[in-house]
């Protein structure tokens, strides 16, 4: 009974962060903020992230694929799906729900138990919306950016790696990269990461929001948000690739 409570409470404040907003003016202001302070600032983490990991991709396929019969271009064109099918878009958001939703929880948290969400319901601002709305969207406008990104630095982490490993030459490389090329992935994967930066930023700001108590509970509500954004990216990963790919 308790998960429906929360599922019921949890649409309850999403019908409050859609609500118009109090100030358009004052909302693009905030929009325009929340672009730089939660993707912009992503950007760093998801090179470092994206590059190692087609390396390592790269360096897996090239020792593990051993039979005289597979062209060493499949190596290169495994790396690229892979990206563009399941890493740029659900692991990067795994990453971000790390660094974005805990960011968030706290964030609101700390406002909550220090008491200016009640003040801002004092003069008759609706917090939901005032808060959590300019965030939902800057995130879920950016992501996109950030998947691309992710998608092109691991192709080229995974060049790095054949050339400098000698596990693949250039050649095979790029062959394997423009070979069979289908363009549908990457929009599939920009249409799973708009779905899990919605979750992240709109489970994160639930449960920092609904604080009660002190720091100890912000720092709670931070891991809940985290742990409750993983567990939903991976279901909705699942949901998503049967219905977008079936």
């Amino acid at each position: 009974m308790n998960l429906f409570y929360h599922i019921g409470k949890y649409f309850v404040f999403l019908s409050k962060v859609f609500a118009r907003p109090e100030k358009h003016s004052v909302w693009f202001k905030h929009f325009v903020k929340e672009i730089e302070k939660l993707g912009v600032s992503s950007i760093g983490i998801i090179i470092l992230v994206s590059v190692f990991i087609g390396a390592a991709i790269t360096i897996q396929m090239a020792y593990n694929i051993t039979s005289p019969l597979v062209p060493d271009y499949v190596i290169s064109l495994t790396t690229r799906d892979t990206m563009l099918l399941e890493f740029s878009s659900t692991i990067i958001s795994l990453v971000l729900a790390g660094k974005v939703g805990s960011n968030v929880a706290s964030e609101i948290g700390t406002m909550r138990v220090t008491e200016q969400i009640d003040a801002l319901e004092i003069m008759g601002i609706n917090s939901s919306a005032f808060l959590v709305s300019p965030k939902v969207f800057a995130f879920t406008f950016f992501i996109p950016f950030l998947v691309i990104i992710s998608m092109f630095v691991g192709v080229g982490g995974g060049w790095l790696s054949a050339v400098f490993t000698d596990a693949l030459s250039y050649q095979d490389y790029v062959t394997g990269i423009r070979y069979f090329f289908i363009p549908y992935y990457v929009a599939y994967s920009i249409i799973k990461s708009l779905v899990f930066a919605f979750l992240i930023i709109t489970v994160s700001s639930y449960q920092g929001y609904y604080v009660s108590g002190g720091a100890l509970e912000v720092g709670r509500a931070s891991t809940r948000a985290v742990v409750y954004s993983s567990v939903l990216i991976l279901m909705f990963d699942l949901i998503l690739t049967q219905l977008l790919l079936s």
